[in-house]
């Protein structure tokens, strides 16, 4: 009985081992397939300069003889080749590869003396061996190809100072027409080129180097750097079996060598330094080392490296490039860094593409014959923006106003919105280029003026700030200002009351908080002046005279006087009464009074008063003091609103309160608003009793003093990234780094209901059933929320650091669970998604988890990590990593979530880093793509879309990195999330009729599902 319990641990413990050994036999055949790639690469360029000069060295020799038959002689004995009548015969690559038996013997004599450093079978060869040596094993270091001329080759490299440098794609130099390689004896065989082995030579070297490794995963498509790539030396070797050198216009004849001048530089591609070969796996049986190859760049000393590629470096326009004859391909063996190439391998063919210097190998699907002729066009859906969920109350002042139409004006990211709150309708202005960040409503209740903040472009440009003026009727803009007069933003403005609203005041974020007053109309500045450096948050003209402006910030309230185009300022004297830290708010009453409230929780009421001739002197001019100071919330009072009939509403921070003054500022009336809503930001009167109050939590409530208030606005308040839509409704959840997880109603566009929980949640995704979702959360920990009641029905914690994906298998039977230790843990999901047990743990990557997607069988998994790789598993086979990705090209996925793959590589847009889009969602209709980018755009794009710079509709709204977008069950609609804006904007999706054409790439799989065409 003991013997059986000690053979099933050790079977157990054999089996646990089993996906990390297959996951280190992946990555060792990748690294080989690349050196033997980089090896045939450069045979075959060499092969072909042979063989042109196979053909002229009969025509040679014949005029050798000729000219001088002595010196023909001589070069004949010199050799110790045959009659001078077959020069083909010790001219010939088929002579280079057959050499005198003495040679051979000798040069294998070699290799087996060097077996301790595990030197390559293919140094065994007499043409390769003086070339090869396996390289070390330290990852820290990469040392140059030994060779006796040259010891200063030795010299190591760090590897950090080459890394950025890209591999040559895989095949690239090869026909289509030349012989296969068989074994290492065999690398040069014919003159016209050589073919690519067979899977089974491939197959047969990789199980001989089964050795360890070190770091195993930074071997996955790792790129070939200048340090991994030996260059040819242009120098004259002396050999045993004569002097030799390289082929130039000088030297046109071959003349006697051993076939290692194969890989002299001169042969091949121009270049003069030499770099190090890269690491490769010592202690295997058959190490496999990158041969010499070179890039062209300019010559730099060898203890110098090249600066890292820069972010932006990358440029679509030569993300790909392509070779169609073999000449052709050895001259593009290297290119320029952010280059890209594919090859073409014996199952079919390949991509690759350079993501900030690494290499990512693409296989294209067999239902593509012809990559070239695909023709990439725009979709034929677009999106039109419906709905806008999110108010932003956090850190904005006077941000809410309700016009005659009924229809309250706020806004939130890029766009400001008009909701009708008796219609639950929106309208949107959307021609801010960045964050909106103050209103003011002209007097006429029809035209806003609206500012926004600095940005910058994709490029890295700025994006200046301005402000629009527009009509809120038909959403046209009416004029545009400020343009490169602001800086940095526009912090808040007022349009005059006295005249009609003839001009507006201006200040803007800079240090100096520029305060200007404009002629709206004619967009002309009045005048100009310096503030205050202190915060700045409100400006106001006097509604009885428009020469008279007030603002007020940190500690100071500034009355200014304008006048001749002069602006003077007086500053409020607070006397006897403690100066508060901060005034918030400021109004003028019906008396004509100046209001203030303060972070001390005090009214203040400032008027003119003559000046203290004791204090100030004589010709001291009149000054404005607080006449009377009234006691009204506990912490700041946020604001302040006047009502038609005189009566006075102030909104307190911490108390939550809104209270109603009389005239006389006596207290009438008051309610509290909830605790999860937040404090009291603004308030805007609808009439009666009835008021709209925005909050710091971004949330704008309706209601009464006596009803209560009800939330018609919600939002979250921090940086959101967690998106999930439900199967088969039109609800989606979201959740973020405020942890609180919303469930909305997408028809009704409201909160279904809203939890928080006690860590940052960022990831989800709905059960196929649709009656649970799991959450993941920041900490490792993930929950499963039941949609009817919110109880959390299942809580589990895989690691310890950050979860990024959630991801249900098609039939809900599995769950993958994507965390930040690199790891996918694999769960059985049983009783309708409210029980699971762990299944396996997918193990392989190198760098966190970012996407992954299932099969449509639930079979397999693709997987994205943030170095850039894709991997394939089979989890019904135990969670391990396929090792032959090939075989992955053409099975269907149930989603498309990945940002990297064939069929997704064409919405990476010129500049690319690998970091600069966020997410993508693929349609369940399977024709259109939507991608979310780093800079507030989104993308839809035409499915599949392999080739690079893909036409695309754009579209515009969110003010800060776009997280994640995902499209409704029947792909009526697409959500978008914004991150620091907190705001989600939902896009109508409308089909436009376009006819099919010919080239339009066929989708990898087909879907009964359709998207519905909509009516205006």
């Amino acid at each position: 009985m003991v013997d059986r319990l000690v053979a099933d641990d050790l079977l157990e413990g054999s089996n646990s081992e089993l996906p990390g050994k297959l996951s280190m036999m992946e990555a060792r055949l990748q690294a080989q397939e690349d050196e033997i790639t980089l090896l045939k690469s450069s045979l075959a360029e060499a092969l072909r300069r042979i063989h042109i000069h196979d053909q002229q060295a009969p025509l040679l020799w014949q005029e050798l003889i000729a000219v001088n038959p002595a010196a023909a002689r001589t070069w004949s004995q010199f050799g110790n080749f045959g009659a001078v009548s077959k020069p083909n015969k010790y001219l010939s690559s088929s002579a280079l590869l057959n050499c005198q038996h003495s040679t051979a013997s000798q040069a294998i004599s070699l290799a087996e003396d060097a077996k301790e450093e595990k030197v390559s079978s293919l140094t065994r060869v007499p043409c390769l061996g003086p070339w090869l040596r396996p390289a070390t094993l330290d990852r820290a270091t990469q040392t140059d190809p030994i060779h006796s001329l040259y010891p200063a080759m030795l010299e190591q490299v760090p590897l950090a100072h080459t890394r950025e440098v890209q591999s040559l794609s895989l095949e690239d130099a090869f026909s289509d027409d030349v012989p296969p390689l068989v074994e290492g004896r065999s690398l040069l065989q014919e003159s016209h080129g050589v073919r690519q082995e067979t899977r089974e030579e491939e197959k047969r070297e990789n199980d001989q180097g089964s050795g360890m490794r070190p770091n195993w995963a930074s071997l996955v498509e790792e790129p070939i750097q200048p340090s991994s790539v030996s260059l040819f030396q242009e120098h004259r070797f002396t050999k045993d079996l004569g002097t030799y050198g390289p082929l130039d216009d000088q030297n046109p004849v071959p003349l006697p060598m051993d076939s290692s001048f194969l890989f002299h530089s001169k042969n091949l591609i121009p270049s003069e330094q030499a770099v190090p070969v890269s690491p490769a796996l010592e202690g295997q049986k058959k190490t496999l080392v990158r041969r010499n190859t070179e890039k062209l760049v300019k010559e730099t000393p060898p203890e110098k490296t090249k600066p890292k590629l820069g972010r932006k470096a990358v440029s679509s326009a030569s993300l790909l490039t392509r070779s169609n004859s073999l000449e052709s391909r050895a001259k593009d063996l290297i290119s320029s860094a952010g280059s890209s190439r594919r090859g073409t391998y014996s199952q079919g063919q390949s991509i690759k593409m350079f993501i900030r210097g690494r290499p990512i190998t693409m296989y294209v699907p067999s239902n593509i014959q012809n990559y070239d002729d695909l023709r990439m066009e725009p979709p034929a859906e677009r999106l039109e923006l419906e709905w806008v969920y999110g108010y932003r109350g956090r850190d904005c002042r006077a941000n809410l106003f309700l016009l005659p139409s009924r229809e309250a004006v706020y806004f939130t990211a890029c766009v400001v919105v008009l909701y009708h709150i008796n219609n639950r309708t929106q309208r949107h202005y959307r021609k801010h280029t960045d964050c909106v960040r103050c209103l003011a409503v002209h007097p006429d209740q029809v035209r806003i003026a609206s500012g926004q903040t600095a940005g910058v472009d994709k490029d890295g440009k700025p994006l200046l700030p301005f402000v629009h003026i527009w009509d809120s009727s038909t959403l046209v803009t009416l004029q545009q200002i400020g343009l490169g007069s602001f800086e940095r933003g526009v912090n808040s403005l007022a349009f005059s009351r006295a005249d009609s609203g003839v001009f507006l005041v201006v200040i803007d974020d800079s240090n100096e908080h520029m305060l200007s007053v404009w002629d709206w109309a004619r967009a002309t500045k009045q005048a100009e002046i310096k503030s205050t450096n202190e915060a700045v948050f409100a400006v106001e003209f006097n509604p009885s005279d428009s020469c008279n402006i007030i603002t007020c910030g940190k500690s100071h309230v500034y009355f200014w006087t304008l006048s001749g185009g002069v602006l003077t300022k007086k500053q409020g004297i607070f006397g006897k009464y403690k100066k508060p830290k901060f005034i918030q708010c400021f109004l003028f009453s019906g008396t004509g009074d100046v209001l203030t409230g303060d972070s001390e929780g005090n009214i203040l009421t400032w008027g003119k008063s003559a000046a203290d001739v004791k204090t100030l002197g004589k010709g001291a001019k009149e000054t404005y003091q607080i006449m009377r100071q009234t006691r009204a919330h506990e912490g700041s009072v946020f604001t302040l609103c006047v009502l038609h009939s005189g009566a006075l509403l102030s909104g307190g921070g911490k108390d939550r309160r809104v209270v109603l003054w009389s005239v006389d500022l006596a207290p009438e009336k008051e309610c509290e608003i909830p605790e999860k809503f937040g404090a009291v930001r603004t308030i805007a009167h609808v009439d009666g009793e009835e008021l709209l109050v925005g909050t710091t939590r971004n949330a704008i409530l309706r209601g009464t003093f006596s009803g209560g208030f009800v939330a018609i606005v919600q939002g979250h308040v921090d940086e959101m990234w967690g998106l999930a839509t439900h199967p088969s409704q039109n609800t989606f959840l979201t959740c973020g780094h405020d942890k609180q997880v919303f469930l909305w109603n997408a028809e009704e566009h409201m909160v279904d209901w809203c939890t928080t929980l006690e860590e940052a949640a960022l990831c989800a995704d709905f059960c196929p059933n649709g009656s649970v979702v799991s959450v993941g959360l920041y900490t490792g920990r993930w929950l499963v929320l039941d949609l009817q009641t919110r109880e959390i029905v299942f809580d589990c914690t895989d690691g310890n650091e950050q979860l990024s994906v959630m991801r249900y298998s098609p039939d809900g039977s599995f769950l993958a669970v994507g965390s930040h230790d690199n790891f996918i843990y694999i769960y059985n999901v049983s009783d309708g998604g409210r029980r699971y047990t762990r299944f396996g743990k997918c193990t392989g990557h190198s760098s966190f988890i970012t996407h992954l997607d299932w099969s449509k069988d639930g079979k397999y998994i693709m997987s994205n990590s943030g170095d850039y790789e894709i991997l394939y598993w089979d989890v019904a086979g135990g969670c391990k990593l396929l090792r032959n990705r090939f075989d992955s090209r053409d099975r269907k996925w149930a989603s498309y979530t990945c940002v990297l793959g064939f069929h997704v590589m064409g919405v990476w847009l010129e500049g690319s880093d690998g970091t600069d889009i966020n997410a993508l969602c693929r349609s369940r209709c399977e024709r259109m793509v939507a991608v979310a980018d780093d800079f507030c755009k989104v993308h839809l794009f035409q499915y599949p879309c392999p080739k690079p710079k893909a036409p695309s509709h754009r579209y515009e709204g969110h003010g800060s990195h776009v997280t994640n977008v995902g499209f409704t069950h029947n792909d009526s609609h697409l959500l978008s999330m914004g991150g620091k804006d907190t705001s989600i904007l939902q896009w109508r999706v409308r089909r436009e009729k376009a006819a099919e054409t010919p080239d339009r790439v066929a989708p990898a799989s087909s879907s009964s599902n359709c998207i519905p065409e909509t009516g205006t």
